[in-house]
């Protein structure tokens, strides 16, 4: 049993800092604010959960559960990617301009969609 927990653990806190290193790759590698944002919140919240888990698989093996890893879990998953959302919507609605090499807006076309959305409803 002993062995077996120790391959989770070891399993789980590998891959959470391979996720970080991955992390901070794409911090410092990718083009613009709104790729690095993406890198950001998605593979440092599975990076950031992955060693918790393995914290949490731990402790449980040595005897004492605690529930704080488990709300650190659930805090971590729910804000981080939140976040990221916030500060990529932040950044284009003040004119952080996209990378060149970008394939679509999205935004651009969601904008526009509801501009005529509201003149067909000022005209009635």
């Amino acid at each position: 049993m002993i062995e077996m927990s120790s391959f989770f653990i070891a399993f789980f806190v590998i891959v959470g800092a391979f996720l970080s290193v991955v992390t901070a790759l794409g911090l410092i590698r990718l083009p613009d604010v709104y790729t690095r944002t993406h890198a950001a919140s998605k593979s440092a919240t599975l990076g950031v959960m992955s060693v918790l888990i393995g914290i949490m698989i731990f402790f449980w093996t040595q005897g004492g559960f605690n529930s704080y890893f488990v709300l650190g879990i659930f805090f971590i998953l729910i804000t981080a990617p939140v976040g990221g959302h916030l500060l990529t919507r932040a950044s284009y609605n003040s004119g952080v301009k996209l990378w060149e090499g970008s394939v679509q807006d999205d935004l651009a076309m969601d904008k526009q969609t509801q501009e005529q959305i509201a003149t067909k409803n000022e005209e009635t």
